[in-house]
């Protein structure tokens, strides 16, 4: 990967040359080949292996320049996060020296995970992320060209007025790729009414429609507000129904307009939402299980919503997923634990203690803290509960927390192991 300090030669793209880091001094500077003046070239060739070198191109005309930004619908594989398969905005180097999108191996850090998801080597039980500010700036001095998003906006502009007419797939990606090239270039579709066909192409399970739906999303509280009010909520409600590629993208877009609170009442009392991310959690493959979780999360924040949560039967679901090592469905079952109906039906699910202590004694800071959370209101529901938690090890295992450095784990777990006294 593009400025890994594992000492590994970098990627050559056209008019810009990647030198190999230096040893012993991190990432190497970015430099750029002047097509102008020789001795720049000159200057170039002297720090530049070898095999990076290549004779500046030929100029291109006007033409064949459209021509070749219009072609531009791939990035190289050194730009993708490979866990999300996605161009990276903020890439960060794991210890493996392997670059991800900090989100994405955030989310994978969080769900317990401490192996590079690359070589499924061992990492640091607290492994540092380490901004990568030489691939960061190489992505974007290749990113989208004013070219192409002068193409992109006319495309944008083509769908105004359309009304009910579907755009063609080709448009759809120019407008994806609007969205994608920053806060200008999102308003542009918000304002050129071309949010509408998005719509339709998600509602029919477009994934390029969602994705531009989700960068729409995150133009702002009022971008958030305007796209829940223009039927979002139905078109990405259909889109996670329906499953497949675009499910994952649609259930991301849904956690994002759902972080404004007007929104998540609106979400939560759609009758399609909760029930479609339930059955994501039971039918979707890991990722799509992993944003449904998420998005959940987002949504349980309202208590009315943990109700909704519990009647739509995601409580089993998640205690599986959790059960395989995700923190953020064990966060939601805490926020579950907080009704009375949720700790009900949690307390009626096979293993769930033996699920949460397993949790409590492997899991991430933020998983055993509220696996701790849970044990404690389903334990003091129920003294069989409670009984089954004693013979699993509970208690020595809250002996063992209670002088965790983490506060909240400590706290958590001399009330655990009070409400087992009481057993």
């Amino acid at each position: 990967f593009l400025g890994s300090p594992d000492g590994l030669p970098t990627r050559s793209l056209p008019h810009i040359i990647i030198p190999f880091p230096s040893t012993g001094s991190g990432l190497s500077p970015i430099r750029t080949r002047s097509t102008t003046t020789s001795s720049s070239a000159s200057s170039s060739s002297s720090t530049v292996p070898h095999a990076f070198r290549s004779s500046p191109p030929p100029a291109a005309t006007p033409r064949a320049h459209a021509m070749e930004v219009s072609k531009q619908a791939s990035w190289p594989d050194d730009f993708l996060c490979p866990i999300s398969l996605e161009v990276m905005t903020d890439p960060v180097i794991l210890p493996s020296g392997h670059t991800f999108e900090r989100r994405s191996i955030q989310r994978w850090l969080d769900g317990g995970h401490r192996t590079c998801p690359v070589t499924n080597l061992p990492l640091p039980p607290d492994p540092t992320l380490i901004p990568n500010h030489a691939l960061r700036r190489l992505i974007a001095a290749v990113s989208v060209s004013p070219a192409a998003v002068s193409a992109d906006k006319a495309l944008a502009g083509d769908c105004q007025g359309q009304g009910a007419v579907p755009a063609s797939s080709s448009s759809v990606l120019g407008m994806l790729r609007l969205a994608k090239s920053g806060p200008a270039g999102r308003r542009e579709v918000l304002e050129s009414g071309a949010v509408a066909v998005l719509l339709q192409h998600a509602a029919a399970g477009d994934e390029a429609a969602a994705r531009a739906l989700l960068y729409l999303s995150l133009d702002g509280d009022d971008a958030r507000v305007g796209l829940v009010a223009d039927g979002a909520v139905d078109a990405l409600c259909a889109a996670v129904s329906a499953g497949g590629a675009a499910a994952a993208h649609a259930a991301t877009a849904l956690t994002s307009l759902a972080t404004v609170g007007v929104n998540k009442c609106t979400i939560g009392a759609h009758p399609s939402a909760v029930p479609a991310l339930s059955r994501l959690l039971w039918r979707g493959g890991a990722r799509e299980r992993r944003e449904a979780a998420t998005t959940l999360y987002e949504l349980c924040k309202l208590p009315e919503n943990r109700r909704r949560t519990v009647r739509a039967g995601a409580a089993p679901a998640l205690v599986e997923l959790a059960a395989n090592g995700s923190a953020r469905a064990v966060e939601v079952l805490g926020l579950l634990a907080k009704n009375r109906e949720g700790r009900h039906d949690l307390s009626r699910i096979p293993d769930i203690v033996a699920v949460l202590c397993t949790v409590a004694g492997s899991g991430n800071a933020r998983a055993i803290d509220q696996a701790l959370v849970v044990l404690n209101w389903i334990c003091s529901e129920s003294n069989e509960l409670a009984m089954e938690a004693i013979k699993l090890g509970a208690f020595q295992l809250c002996e063992a927390l209670v002088n965790d450095d983490n506060c909240k784990i400590a706290k958590n777990a001399v009330e655990l192991a009070r409400t087992l006294e009481k057993a």
